[in-house]
């Protein structure tokens, strides 16, 4: 039996906790921007990919509009 499943916000909260203790104390800066950038572009891959790289099929299902999720594969590299 395989053990369960961590849900993507536990996920989510471990790594933070993980990168707060590997700074040290250090303070972070940007935290917002780069978590979200972070999570954005592993996101975008994994939808376009299950879309078959159908972009309006892919911001249907991500609740954007086609538009802004070019701009978003176009920022993270992920067409040309």
């Amino acid at each position: 039996m395989s053990p369960p499943k961590q849900s993507l916000q536990d996920c989510v909260r471990e790594n933070v906790e993980t990168y707060f203790a590997d700074l040290d104390g250090t303070a972070p800066a940007n935290l917002h921007d780069m978590l979200m950038h972070a999570v954005e572009k592993p996101m975008l891959e994994v939808v376009m990919a299950r879309a078959q790289f159908n972009q309006s099929r892919a911001a249907a299902w991500l609740g954007l509009n086609r538009n802004t999720l070019r701009k978003k594969l176009l920022e993270h590299g992920l067409i040309g």
